[in-house]
């Protein structure tokens, strides 16, 4: 038996390994945004309340609710 088909997959592997030890720029700016995605989601988190919109929408949805309470009655 030939030990050629072992020699090329093992010289493959060996490639394969070096060419994914570094990062190159896309994986790089990848990581970046990744980063800030979960840090303005973190930041949305830790907020913990409501801006004026979603607080308007509420009131727009209670007065809607109450005046269709009043038109039932």
């Amino acid at each position: 038996m030939s030990n050629k088909p072992l020699i090329i997959l093992s010289a493959l592997a060996c490639l394969t390994l070096v060419g994914c030890s570094e990062k190159g720029p896309a994986e790089q700016a990848g990581e970046k945004v990744d980063q800030a995605v979960e840090q303005a989601k973190d930041a949305v988190e830790d907020a913990g309340q409501q801006g004026p919109a979603e607080e308007a929408g509420e009131k727009i949805d209670k007065t809607v609710e109450d005046m269709k309470d009043d038109a039932a009655e």
